[in-house]
Parts: structure tokens; C-alpha cells; sequence
């Protein structure tokens, strides 16, 4: 019964076949995979390479148990990713009886890199499960109901989402108009709205930052919602680019926090929303670079087996050359990103999971500079491998569409592109003051 059912899905994979069997089959997860691990097995550690091959054979397996053909709900596979210890690998989370190794960022970079191969949309959702998971991991303080939904998120049995940005406000997190008005027995009732937070219509957790006077970001306050409260709704918007990922519009209505619940009271939301956005953009990133090795590999396949005027297209200058340069420039950037997380790592390492302010504010302008440039660079790698495709790299036969999509939103999300940029004209200021 099960072959009958890969048989049945293989034939509703795409609509109508443009690529010959002989290429579809050596574009296959297993020889993408393939390519990836010869690119990075000279400037990741053992350790390292070998949790990237475990992830690989976790994803392989999977795709085989289902019969997936990457038009399905991909929600659905996220207890099971969960249970295997690859929604996040940002922290051991012993702290809710876990003991991943390896953690830290390097290691996140490899979990992402493994699940964007097997299904882009997918690893931008969970992406936005970490989002959640990170400031519970900083500010549980040990409560029951915050650990419990710590651990539900880690191990895949529920979804988060992180609501910051308002209709009204896009780039500018400070001044909120969402409000959190305190109770006499220590809750809080928010009101208000949040917009394009990434699972927002699918989660069942939401890590929720609201101001107790309108446009002050001095009053911000942070609060962790289960989203089957009363005063909680949720609209999907309609992302072209991302058709399988749910993407929220949510609207807060005398939404009742109990105080267990309360992350952050009015005044200290703030410094709690700032310590995760560079760690938030760190995780673009990271995604950013997966999403290019993963056009570049489809590309490279491509190019070695499809002939024109009877020869391999990669033969030719017009295509062998601009391949080249973006796997130089993606090779490039790995190695940055990698250098800044093993930095973090380190950092994490010896102050016990927790950045100091200095450290996290000398790198904002590094997570800027790499979140800028990396979105920059994926859009560009994701377009010009799709163009060096043809026809196969515009069609559903492969996941060039999700790359394209995906990398398009790119330089919106986290902060937009100009946001960037102007934190970054902002550190070269700060740098000048200090001559």
C-alpha cells in the first residue's frame, strides 16, 4: 500500500514533467546533499559534518517514508522533525531535559542548511518556531507553564510565532501601538494588532511585545500567549511567494495575560526585544546561505547534464563562468557567517548562555552587515541559477520555485534592507566618535 501511495504522489509532484527523468533523478535530495557536503567538508569541523550527514539521513528517510512531494502541508512533519532534535539546535536545552549536541549557532547553521535542501518553506516556518523559542529560553525563570511551552516548541509539538511588527508601524519595533494595561492581580489585557509574523495563523504560542503608553517604546512590555485564549485571532495573509507557509495578520481584543505568563513588565521589553534581533538576523542568514547552496546545487546538476548543440551547457562561458563566481561569493559569505557564529558560540560558552550587552551591541552591526548582504546575494544566486536553468529552473519540477520566492521577501523581513543600512551608517558614526 505504501509503494501504491509514493507511486500515486510521484505522479501529482508537478503539474506536467519538463525535465527528463535521467536529470530528475540526479537531482535528487540524496546527490544535492552530495555536492553540499564536498563544498563544506573543508571549513567545518568533524563533529560538524557529522551531524550534517545524520540531519541529511533523517530528511532522506523522511521523504521516502511519505512519498513527499513538497506540495503538501508541511506542518504536518514537524512532531516528527521535532522528536528527531531538528526544529532548533541554538542551545542543549538541558534546561527541559535535553542534551543536543552539538548547539550553538554553528551547529543551527547546519540544522537549517540540511532542512532548506529538503524543503525551503519548511525551514523558514521553523525558523519562526526558533524566533519564539529564544527569549523563553532567556526569561523562562524556571516557571512551570513557560518551560512546558519551551518544551513543547523545542521537540515539535507545537508551533510559535513572534508578533513584533504592527500595520501602522512596519520597520519602526519601538513605537507600538499595541497596548498592555496592567490588572490588580498582576495580569495584563492587550489590545491591538500585529502583521506578516511568520506561522502567526498556525501557532500555538506567540511571543507577543506591547507598550502601556501608545508610541512608547520605554513602556514595552513581552508576553507569552497561547493563542486558544479568548481575545486571540488570526488571519492568514496571502504570501504569492510563500503558498504553503502561513503567514498571520492578529488582532488582540481585551486578550487576558495571566502573570506567570508575563515575560517582560512595562519598561524591560524593550532591552528584551533588542537582545534577540541579532540573533534573529544572525538566523536570516544562516537561512539566506542555505537557500543559495541549495539553488547552486540544483544549478551545478543541471549544467553538467543538460547538452546543447552537443555539449554540457556548463561547457559554455555564458554559463560555467557566472556559476562559478556565485559559488565563489556563497562560499565567501558561508565563511563569514560561520566565523560570526563560532564568535557567538564562544561567547555563549563562557557567560553561560547569555551575550553580554557589549558583545551583542558590538554585533549588531555585523548581523546587519550579513543580513544585508546576504539577502542581497541569495536573491541574486536564487535568480541567475534559475536563469542558467531555463525553462526547468521557472517550472514546478524542482524547488527553484520556492528559492525564488522565498529569496524575493528576503530583504523585507527582520528589518528591511534601508533599516539595515542605517544601523549600519549609525555604527560607522559611533566608530568615528571613538578616534
Amino acid at each position: 500500500m505504501e509503494n501504491e501511495n509514493q507511486q500515486e504522489n510521484k505522479t501529482k509532484r508537478f503539474w506536467v514533467q519538463c525535465i527528463s527523468d535521467e536529470i530528475l533523478e540526479k537531482l535528487s535530495l540524496k546527490n544535492r546533499y552530495k555536492f553540499l557536503n564536498l563544498n563544506l567538508m573543508t571549513v567545518l569541523e568533524p563533529d560538524y559534518i557529522d551531524f550534517l550527514k545524520q540531519a541529511e539521513k533523517f530528511y532522506m528517510n523522511l521523504e521516502k517514508k511519505h512519498g513527499i512531494t513538497h506540495r503538501e502541508d508541511f506542518y504536518q512533519w514537524i512532531p516528527e522533525i521535532g522528536e528527531a532534535g531538528l526544529v532548533t539546535r541554538v542551545n542543549k536545552f538541558d534546561v527541559i531535559g535535553l542534551n543536543y549536541e552539538p548547539y550553538g549557532m554553528v551547529a543551527e547553521l547546519i540544522r537549517t542548511i540540511s532542512t532548506d535542501f529538503f524543503d525551503p518553506q519548511l525551514a523558514m516556518g521553523m525558523g519562526a518556531t526558533v524566533l519564539a523559542v529564544n527569549p523563553l529560553l532567556l526569561h523562562h525563570d524556571n516557571v512551570d507553564v513557560r518551560l512546558n511551552a519551551l518544551k513543547e516548541m523545542v521537540t515539535g509539538k507545537k508551533i510559535g510565532c513572534i508578533c513584533i511588527t504592527e500595520p501602522e508601524r512596519g520597520s519602526d519595533a519601538v513605537h507600538m501601538l499595541t497596548t498592555c494595561e496592567e490588572q490588580p492581580d498582576g495580569s495584563f489585557i492587550i489590545n491591538g494588532e500585529k502583521i506578516y509574523q511568520t506561522n502567526g495563523s498556525k501557532a500555538d504560542w506567540a511571543v507577543v511585545y506591547a507598550v502601556s503608553e501608545k508610541n512608547n517604546g520605554n513602556t514595552m512590555g513581552q508576553f507569552l500567549v497561547d493563542t486558544s485564549w479568548e481575545g486571540w485571532k488570526a488571519e492568514r495573509v496571502n504570501i504569492y511567494w510563500t503558498p504553503r507557509m502561513h503567514v498571520g495578520k492578529e488582532t488582540f481584543t481585551n486578550l487576558r495575560v495571566p502573570k506567570e505568563y508575563v515575560l517582560a513588565y512595562p519598561g524591560q521589553g524593550r532591552e528584551h526585544l533588542f537582545e534577540g534581533l541579532n540573533l534573529e538576523r544572525l538566523g536570516i542568514v544562516i537561512l539566506n546561505i542555505s537557500e543559495a547552496w541549495n539553488a547552486l546545487s540544483y544549478a551545478f546538476i543541471y549544467a553538467n547534464m543538460r547538452k546543447q548543440f552537443n555539449q554540457e551547457i556548463l561547457k559554455y562561458q555564458g554559463v560555467g563562468f557566472p556559476l562559478a563566481d556565485l559559488w565563489a561569493q556563497t562560499m565567501n559569505l558561508t565563511l563569514a557567517t560561520i566565523k560570526i557564529c563560532e564568535l557567538v558560540d564562544s561567547k555563549m560558552e563562557k557567560f553561560k548562555g547569555i551575550l553580554p550587552k557589549d558583545v551583542n551591541l558590538a554585533l549588531g552591526a555585523n548581523a546587519s552587515q550579513l543580513k544585508s548582504q546576504s539577502a542581497k546575494l541569495t536573491e541574486r544566486v536564487c535568480y541567475e541559477c534559475a536563469n542558467l536553468m531555463g525553462g526547468a529552473g521557472a517550472c514546478d519540477n524542482t524547488l527553484m520555485q520556492d528559492l525564488l520566492g522565498i529569496s524575493r521577501i528576503q530583504e523585507m523581513g527582520g528589518g528591511t534592507r534601508q533599516i539595515q543600512q542605517l544601523l549600519m551608517s549609525y555604527a560607522l558614526r559611533r566608530i568615528f566618535k571613538m578616534l
